[in-house]
């Protein structure tokens, strides 16, 4: 009996991150990824966003496994939030599982409720009867790989990240003969990455690091300031041996980049021989044209980190920029973090340090390009092709990709998903079905796991604006405003601007309290009313919407 194969995602299609596709073989739930997403500025307070996951807790005798396939937060970032309510095996090469445990621990939770099985990156294994084959792929961290689940109709594979490399180190090399052997077999469905299906030619070189900054490092007068995404671990491993090839001393620059070093090189990556390392002790006996002081960080909190050094508010008062210090901006920003990345460049421009920053158009990250979807595709020639990971231009700019490429791909066998649209595959064919699967958004807020509601987040957003306090002290008995009211602005508006504001707001207050002052009135009423007229003269006089704070107090 043929099998029947569904393909979902649960999140990851038509957004940046959180990406979670489930391959459902029969009654058997294989999730390939569980990612988290990193929140922009309209989401104050919330420290992840990750896939809701309703079906699966639904379906969970059904989940068989979860498949990771490389070591960053936007491939297992969920998973600590998720697993104790839906477990199953994990697999995953041994630095990816590696860096699922220190990110656990980093969001205070236990890695030790994970059941872990670590496979090589290339290499074949099963999980009940069915065969799974991981393949080595090239991406910025160690040991990726990419996936293929056998079924009786063929292979169902996706790529994961990755790019064409045939000259990197072993730990980031394409495995071409693994993906070769699996072009021996039928290719059922082919799932590629998206993130660069619009840009022609291949990602490499594009991806390396040295070429830019290998001048700098041999020319710079003083102290070299790097600041990286931790997550990069290719560009890192570039940093540590151009210190090495010029005899420079490697600094962590706060304990934050020291513990995240430690970490990877727990994994076995990233080894810095002890003559090439300094601490920040060190700093002030050792040459600064001697000196490499490497700055780690995470999205908007790295901007954030350089902002203050540039601008000399930074805890170590050892680390202060210079005329002779040269800073390399190495991180270009992603869409959710656009006006972080301005502000700390614009602070690192008032500073006296010398900038050099890499653009984002000549340094690429480790994700696929046209020519490299391309190479994928025509070794594999799959049946169906679906593409994923990315926003929907994105989507869409992969499958015509793919049509365009004349290895019998049709607008009959390429599928453009949304997350929640079902694609079923049998021995008849391949068809969208009326099978929507829940899906949606879960915020993470420090410790909390879907608790943060649209209310609280417009709450937070109001705050970002400014906040009006309206304070009184009503008499019932006297029924009149025997104290206010008083209103005071913090983080909204000063000057005469405030004051006109004020007025209005005192005018609204009177009116609506004396509304109710002459009959039988529920305090809660009044302020709820107090409340929506002063949101709508502050909304109509200045265009914002600040949190209002009526403060009624009722005595006898």
């Amino acid at each position: 009996m043929n099998d029947t194969v569904k393909i979902y995602a649960l999140g990851g299609l038509d957004e940046n991150g959180k990406c979670m596709i489930c391959v459902q073989v029969n009654d058997d739930i294989y999730v390939i990824g569980t990612g988290a997403l990193i929140p922009d500025k309209t989401m104050p307070g919330i420290d992840y966003v990750i896939p809701k996951i309703d079906y699966l807790v639904e379906h969970k005798s059904q989940v068989k496994a979860y498949l990771l396939l490389h070591g960053h937060d936007d491939e297992f970032g969920a998973l600590p939030f998720i697993y104790e309510q839906v477990p199953a095996p994990v697999y995953g090469s041994p630095i990816t599982l590696q860096m699922l445990k220190i990110f656990t621990q980093h969001v205070k939770k236990d890695p030790g409720m994970f059941d872990l099985h670590p496979v090589p990156a290339t290499s074949s294994f099963r999980i009940g009867a069915r065969v799974f084959h991981f393949f080595h792929t090239a991406h910025n961290i160690a040991d990726s790989c990419g996936l293929a689940i056998e079924t009786s109709l063929g292979n169902v594979v996706f790529t994961g990240d990755f790019v064409i490399e045939n000259s990197a180190d072993p730990g980031y090399l394409n495995d071409m003969n693994a993906i070769a052997k699996l072009s021996e077999s039928p290719t059922l469905a082919l799932l590629t990455e998206s993130f660069y299906a619009t840009r022609p030619g291949y990602t490499a070189p594009l991806y390396k690091l040295t070429p830019h900054i290998e001048e700098t490092f041999k020319n710079a007068p003083g102290r070299l300031f790097v600041s990286l995404f931790q997550t990069n671990l290719y560009n890192l491993e570039e940093i540590v041996r151009l210190a090495r090839a010029y005899r420079k001393k490697v600094v962590c620059y706060d304990e934050a980049t020291r513990k995240a070093i430690d970490e990877i090189a727990s994994c076995g990556q990233l080894i810095i021989p002890p003559a090439n390392f300094a601490s920040t002790d060190d700093i002030l006996r050792i040459r600064d044209q001697d000196l490499v002081i490497v700055m780690l960080g995470f999205g908007s909190r790295l901007f954030r980190k350089i902002a203050l050094l540039a601008s000399g508010q930074n805890e170590d008062r050892r680390i202060r920029l210079k005329e002779t210090d040269t800073f390399i901006l190495a991180n270009p920003s992603d869409d959710n973090t656009e006006i972080e990345y301005v502000d700390a460049a614009d602070e690192l421009y008032r500073s006296p340090a010398s900038v050099q920053i890499i653009p984002k158009k000549t340094f690429l990250k480790m994700h696929a390009s046209e020519e490299d979807l391309k190479m994928m595709a025509s070794i594999l020639k799959p049946k169906y092709y679906v593409p994923v990971k990315g926003l929907f231009k994105d989507l869409l700019a992969n499958a015509q990709l793919a049509l365009s490429m004349g290895i019998n791909l049709n607008h009959n066998s390429v599928f453009v998903l949304e997350n929640g649209l079902t694609l079923r595959i049998d021995e008849k064919g391949a068809k969208l079905i009326d099978e929507k699967i829940p899906h949606g958004d879960i915020m993470i807020d420090g410790a909390g796991v879907g608790d943060v509601s649209p209310e609280v987040l417009g709450d937070r957003q109001r705050l970002a604006e400014g906040v009006v306090i309206i304070a009184a002290t009503i008499s019932r008995s006297r029924q009149q405003v025997v104290a206010g009211p008083d209103v005071q602005m913090r983080g909204f508006l000063y000057g005469k601007d405030a004051e006109v504001l004020i007025r209005e707001v005192t005018k609204v207050f009177d009116v609506t309290v004396a509304e109710f002052l002459d009959r039988d009135y529920n305090i809660g009423e009044v302020r709820q009313n107090v409340y929506e007229r002063t949101v709508r003269a502050i909304r109509r006089m200045s265009g914002k919407e600040p949190m209002v704070l009526p403060l009624l107090i009722e005595v006898d």
